[in-house]
């Protein structure tokens, strides 16, 4: 597949605690009509800490019905365990996705060494293309860029999702690596974008995928300034959805947007505090969203 353009980190809907799978056809729906270029179930904005393997698959085969092949489909299947990572990818790889997400193991925070040696095992038994996952914020910690660059020219590791709150790493990646860099940060995609990336995995797409979708196309295309205006109007949503712990905002959103029933988390992430949901309205209301 082509790792390029707009995929959205889709949140993962529940009410009455389970998976609220009509909530998530509607989120796809929204999502592909909106002209994002790729969907990513079960990242950490889709709440995999608290779902069952089982439930995980669940999620992952109902955003496959929904797309119906319109656009690719990424599914996170990484673990801080090298031997699970392996066998629930190989399991994953079977249910039709296009490519899969590998977090860095995070709480036992392995070398770089032992960064390899995770990915490189999850690279040669997985059937799809592998995307490494950096996010320094979750994990504990931050790849070095040479350590991305080598695991690049594993010819099944595709690119990297890079959270780690930097521009520069991009053109250090690309000076030694082909590989696609799709930004994990929304407030610094689009200044990633103009310094070579190849695009986002976003959170705020969830709530705004035309919107982003037409930023990332524009900054891709070499429309600075237009790109830049739509930069503007989105920061204050980058900023917004992100007030309290991903993906509570965003469910939030969604909820007053009507996309999904309910803003319900699993445990123990918790709703929005009363007066940060009113300042999420605010925001959204000024965005003419809801």
């Amino acid at each position: 597949m082509v790792l390029k353009g707009t995929v959205t980190a889709l949140v993962t809907p529940f009410k009455n605690g389970l998976v609220d799978h009509e909530s998530l056809r509607k989120l796809v729906e929204f999502q592909i009509s909106s002209g994002v270029q790729g969907l990513l179930a079960c990242g950490c904005t889709g709440e995999p800490a608290t779902l069952s393997d089982n439930e995980k698959l669940q999620v992952i085969q109902t955003v496959l019905d929904a797309s119906n092949s319109r656009v690719p489909v990424i599914a996170g299947t990484g673990t801080n365990s090298t031997t699970t990572t392996v066998s629930f990818t190989k399991t994953v790889c079977n249910t039709g996705v296009d490519a899969v997400l590998i977090i860095t193991p995070y709480y036992n925070k392995p070398t770089a060494q032992g960064q390899s040696v995770h990915y490189t095992a999850v690279a040669d038994a997985s059937s799809k293309p592998v995307i490494i996952y950096n996010v320094p914020g979750r994990t504990g910690t931050n790849m070095a860029v040479d350590t991305i660059a080598r695991l690049g020219e594993h010819p099944n590791i595709i690119g990297v999702k890079d959270a780690a709150g930097s521009v520069e790493r991009v053109t250090q990646i690309r000076s030694m690596s082909s590989m696609a860099y799709m930004s994990g940060d929304d407030h610094l995609c689009l200044p990633q974008v103009f310094m070579g990336g190849s695009g986002v995995v976003s959170v705020t797409s969830n709530v705004a995928p035309s919107l982003v979708n037409r930023m990332i196309t524009m900054g891709l295309n070499g429309d600075v300034e237009a790109a830049r205006k739509l930069h503007e109007i989105l920061f204050p949503l980058f900023k917004v959805l992100f007030i309290e712990s991903n993906p509570a905002p965003a469910k939030k959103a969604l909820q007053l947007m009507g996309v999904l029933a309910s803003e319900t988390l699993r445990e123990p992430l918790v709703p929005l505090l009363e007066e940060n949901s009113h300042i999420l309205k605010g925001v959204l209301e000024n965005m003419d969203i809801v």
